[in-house]
């Protein structure tokens, strides 16, 4: 069957066209830091799939039906019916976004000293981790160290070594958090045979299992399409069965709620949530909005129906493994299997002659925009080595790889043939591309804060 996205365009947006002067210009002015471009310097904005989303024409309608009310608004009725039957969980907190929630639960759960065991924590959960004083320790499968091989579930938790960590120091690991699908991991999904395997090693030591489940559609989605005996499972099953197995759970539903913001947590523990309400009305608001406005709540409602429609997600995984091909095409590896959200680009590959401490991601990521005006980001040394005083690079992240974030519904296939085309032009000619050298560079997540310059 074609490739074909299944749905109508009714409002459209222009996209900004600038010269190859006007980015070199953007780009110097930006620190040469794509999080310090202007939206309107951005012709193809592949930076993130968090809030960058179209609404579908039912969102809108939704939205109009927003309820105000500082407590129990209809709205919040609407939203945690939606949530309460997807999560099967008895307590549920709307949060303004996904760190917020990540920060409440965090703060619940851990204690200075005491270790975060995850397949792979995020940028902003490692943070809110760390600025508790505790370890952020990322345990991903064995089979994630090959980028090329078709393994279908690369997202998987190492489950022999989160047993030896939790067998070491009795009473020191606080939690083990399993993101699906695991985005610092290549955007790989997580079995449900690895969830449930992990359900049970925590059960028996009397550990929280937490759920990032920003993307659980999409992973619900790849379980049905790689598991053996999900064949015949809906995503809305593998789904509850997943939250099922968890004893909290935090999801930004800027991603698969198909909204601008919003987020949820939800918990089991009575005690657990009876703490974090209180620190929810404290720093977000109270416990029937969290920071959000009616119109948002009515809006991730019909988001998290819509998420869930295998059409959607059929030509969603489709749309990726498309632009995976013409990648591969073009003479640039990714990392396979090819997952729905993002695209990760090999840059260590494709850039032999930059190494790690002149950060060969970040160098394919900047030249994507000075030759065709496209926003994404580093998953490299960049953004998980660690650095010297002088900012100079001492221990190289494992792989050099560039991360193209796929908006919901806002992209074309050929918006995506252009990614493509301006791809493998770099890649004819690699060894024009320069690296870089940081001249600041923030001690806590540094990727969005910090200032390069291009060195020969």
């Amino acid at each position: 069957m074609p490739l074909m996205e299944p749905y109508r365009i009714k409002v459209v947006e222009p996209i900004p066209i600038l010269t190859a002067q006007q980015r070199a210009e953007a780009l110097a002015r930006a620190g040469y830091n794509p999080f310090n471009l202007r939206a309107d310097e951005v012709t193809i904005d592949l930076l993130s799939d968090s809030g960058t989303g179209a609404f579908s024409a039912a969102q809108q309608a939704a939205a109009a039906l927003g309820d105000e009310s500082y407590a129990g608004a209809r709205s919040w009725f609407r939203f945690h019916e939606v949530v309460s039957d997807l999560t099967g969980f008895p307590h549920i907190y709307p949060v303004h976004q996904g760190r917020g929630a990540e920060r409440i639960l965090f703060g619940a759960l851990l204690r200075p000293g005491q270790v975060s065991l995850s397949n792979t924590h995020f940028d902003t959960t490692r943070a809110n981790v760390e600025l508790l004083g505790c370890q952020a320790r990322d345990l991903p499968c064995p089979q994630a160290k090959d980028l090329d091989s078709q393994y279908p579930f690369k997202g998987d938790l190492d489950l022999d070594a989160a047993r030896a960590a939790l067998a070491e120091e009795p009473g020191r690991v606080g939690m083990v958090i399993v993101t699906i699908t695991n985005n610092g991991g290549g955007g790989q999904p997580v079995s449900m045979a690895n969830l449930r395997a992990a359900r049970e090693l925590c059960r028996e030591f009397g550990v929280p299992l937490v759920l990032d489940a920003a993307r659980f559609a999409e992973n619900a989605w790849l379980v049905t399409q790689r598991e053996p005996g999900y064949e015949s499972h809906s995503p809305t099953e593998v789904a509850k069965e997943a939250f099922g197995l968890a004893d909290a759970a935090v999801a930004s539903l800027k991603k698969d709620g198909i909204s601008p913001m919003g987020a949820f947590l939800a918990v089991r523990d009575r005690e657990l949530a009876d703490r974090c309400e209180l620190v929810l009305i404290a720093t977000e608001g109270f416990r029937t909005y969290g920071g959000l406005a009616g119109h948002e709540l009515d809006r991730l409602a019909q988001g998290l129906r819509e998420v869930l429609e295998p059409d959607y997600l059929r030509s969603r995984a489709a749309t990726t493994a498309y632009l995976a091909q013409l990648a591969n095409d073009g003479g640039v590896d990714v990392v396979q299997p090819p997952g729905i959200h993002a695209l990760y680009l090999n840059a260590g590959r494709l850039l032999p002659h930059i190494p790690p401490g002149r950060f060969p991601g970040h160098a394919l990521a900047s030249q994507l925009y000075l030759e065709g005006g496209i926003r994404c980001a580093e998953l490299g040394s960049l953004y998980l080595g660690t650095l010297d005083e002088h900012h100079e690079l001492v221990t190289p992240a494992p792989y050099e790889l560039v991360r193209l974030a796929l908006p919901r519904r806002v992209y074309t296939q050929s918006h995506y043939e252009y990614v493509a085309e301006v791809l493998a032009g770099i890649a004819k000619r690699p060894e024009s591309v320069p690296g870089y050298r940081l001249t600041h560079s923030p001690a806590l997540l540094r990727h969005f804060n910090c200032r390069l310059e291009p060195v020969s």
